[in-house]
């Protein structure tokens, strides 16, 4: 933790949490758990998983059998309570994921994670709905499938921020695509 211990206690946790998932992105099981206490909870409600303890958060991790990779669209939290909003792609085939992280003693104690496929919005609604701006660049060029996502501006990734590449934040303008280094992007709603 290092230069993290000069950090307040909020920054220092969302340091943390970016490096959980540049870790992820790079495989690195070790730093990508040294966010969870030892007897931490890893529930998915959408399968009714749980799972106890960090080695075994690690082992069900390690065992994937997919090519994965993430990008970080936003990190939100105050205290004890953190949400990640990401993009995991599974063998090119793109997730949305929410990940709620909760916190004690300066690790994760508790964390869930759900998770979404992309779908093609029904015709009924298309008089609603306009296109979110910029979703399809977190997707990946080689990403499939993409739907009706739309593409455009507006979501901007990729400044370097403290000489470390592909952690955006508020960076404006189209994103530009790097697929191997997780994007943390913080976006202000128009």
């Amino acid at each position: 933790m290092n230069g993290k211990q000069n950090m307040d206690p909020e920054n220092r946790k969302r340091a943390e949490i970016e490096e959980h998932w540049r870790a992820s992105e790079r495989g690195e099981t070790e730093a990508e758990h040294a966010i969870y206490a030892v007897d931490a909870v890893l529930d998915y409600p959408q399968s009714g998983e749980r799972f106890r303890g960090r080695s075994t958060i690690a082992a069900q991790r390690g065992g994937h059998p997919a090519d994965r990779h993430f990008t970080v669209l936003r990190i939100l939290g105050r205290g004890n309570v953190w949400v990640s909003e990401c993009v995991i792609t599974y063998d090119r085939v793109p997730t949305f994921a929410v990940s709620v992280m909760e916190f004690a003693d300066e690790h994760v104690v508790h964390e869930t994670q759900y998770f979404a496929d992309t779908f093609s919005p029904p015709a009924w609604r298309a008089a609603l709905a306009e296109p979110m701006p910029d979703r399809s660049a977190h997707l990946g060029a080689d990403a499939e499938p993409l739907h009706r996502l739309g593409k455009g501006e507006g979501l901007g990734v990729d400044e370097e921020v403290g000489g470390e590449p592909g952690i955006g934040h508020d960076a404006p303008g189209p994103a530009a695509l790097h697929r191997e280094v997780p994007r943390v992007v913080e976006r202000e709603d128009d």
